[in-house]
C-alpha cells in the first residue's frame, strides 16, 4: 500500500500519532479512536457448572485487576466446566494485530466455499501474519480479501460487533471481547463455518507464535496444556497503548479460551503486566498446579523498526 512508508525510530517520535504495534506494528492515521464504555464500578460476572469455581474466579479476576489503571475488557470460557467470566464484554476497542486472527479465517472460510487450497504465496504470507505477527503481509491479505468478504466471514461467524477498519487501516477495526470469544470458539470446535482443517491450521500457526510474542494470556498456563496466542499492541495520542492478548488452551481435561483487551495504559509493559495478572489466576484456578510456563515481558518501547505514516 503506497501510503505505508518505512520508518525509523526518528520518524516514530515526529509522528503526531504513535502506534508501536500492530504486532510488529504500523502507525495509524490520526482520528477519534472509539471510547469503550468505562463502568464505574467494573463487576467481573461468572457462572460454572463446577461447584465454587465461579465465585473463586470472580474474586481472584477482581483482585488481579484491583489497583491497575486503565480500562480492562475480559473474557473466558472453558468448554470442561461450562464456564463463563466476562468484564466489559461488548466494549469496543482498537484491534491492533489481534484482528489478523480475523483475516486468516476469513482467509481460509473464503478458501472453502471455493473448494480450493491455500495457495504457497498465501500460506506464506498467512503464517508471517500469524507467527511473526508481520503487517506488510496482513496488508497484502486485508488487501486482496477486500471489505466485503472480510464482512462476509464477519456476519457468517456471529461477529456482529466487529467493525472493519477503513481505507485499509486494518489494525483500527473495531473489536469487542463477545466477538474475540465467538472466533476462539469456531476456531477450537467443529462448526460449519470453518472446516476441521482450516480449524488444525490457524491453531498451529497460534502454537507457534515467536518467542517474544508469547506474552499475555498464556502467562501461568501450566504444562500439558497447549497454547495458542495472538496478542496486538498499538500507541496513539489518545488512551494511550492499546495491549490485547487472546489465546487458546487444551490439556489436563480443560478446553478453554481467554480474550483480555486493555487500552489508556501508560506504557506496553503496564499493559502486557495487566493482562498477565489476570491470566495467571485464571490459568490457576482452572488447572491448579505448578506452572512451568515462562513468560515475555516486553519494554515499553519495542525494539523492531516500524512502519510508519507522515504525521501530515
Amino acid at each position: 500500500m503506497s501510503h505505508w512508508i518505512s520508518g525509523n525510530f526518528r520518524t516514530f517520535k515526529r509522528a503526531r500519532v504513535l502506534a508501536a504495534g500492530l504486532g510488529v506494528g504500523m502507525l495509524v492515521p490520526f482520528v477519534a479512536a472509539a471510547a469503550p464504555a468505562a463502568a464505574a464500578t467494573p463487576t467481573v460476572g461468572c457462572t460454572s457448572g463446577k461447584a465454587g469455581l465461579a465465585a473463586k474466579l470472580q474474586r481472584d479476576i477482581t483482585s488481579a485487576l484491583a489497583g491497575r489503571r486503565g480500562t480492562v475488557a475480559v473474557g473466558l470460557y472453558d468448554r470442561s466446566t461450562n464456564t463463563t467470566c466476562s468484564l466489559r464484554s461488548t466494549s469496543a476497542y482498537d484491534s491492533a494485530s489481534v484482528v489478523k486472527v480475523t483475516v486468516l479465517a476469513t482467509l481460509l472460510w473464503d478458501a472453502k466455499k471455493h473448494n480450493r487450497y491455500l495457495t504457497s504465496r498465501e500460506n506464506s504470507l498467512a503464517t508471517a501474519m500469524i507467527t511473526k505477527s508481520d503487517n506488510n503481509a496482513t496488508s497484502t491479505l486485508w488487501k486482496q480479501l477486500g471489505l466485503t468478504k472480510i464482512k462476509g466471514f464477519l456476519a457468517a461467524a456471529g461477529m456482529s460487533q466487529t467493525k472493519p477498519g477503513a481505507n485499509g487501516y486494518w489494525g483500527l477495526t473495531q473489536i469487542t471481547v463477545q466477538d474475540e470469544q465467538k472466533l476462539l470458539k469456531l476456531i477450537t470446535a467443529k462448526n460449519s463455518v470453518l472446516s476441521d482443517n482450516s480449524r488444525a491450521y490457524i491453531l498451529k500457526l497460534m502454537a507457534n507464535v515467536i518467542s517474544s510474542q508469547r506474552w499475555g494470556t498464556p502467562a501461568g498456563a501450566p504444562s500439558g496444556v497447549a497454547v495458542h496466542v495472538k496478542n496486538g499492541w498499538l500507541q496513539r495520542s489518545t488512551h494511550g497503548w492499546r495491549v490485547h492478548s487472546v489465546g487458546t488452551f487444551n490439556g489436563r481435561g480443560h478446553d478453554y479460551m481467554i480474550t483480555v483487551l486493555t487500552w489508556d495504559n501508560s506504557t506496553m509493559n503496564y499493559g502486557v503486566t495487566t493482562i498477565q495478572n489476570v491470566a495467571r489466576v485464571i490459568h490457576k484456578d482452572l488447572v491448579p498446579t505448578t506452572s512451568t510456563t515462562s513468560t515475555f515481558v516486553p519494554t515499553s518501547t519495542p525494539q523492531e523498526a516500524y512502519p510508519a505514516v507522515p504525521a501530515n
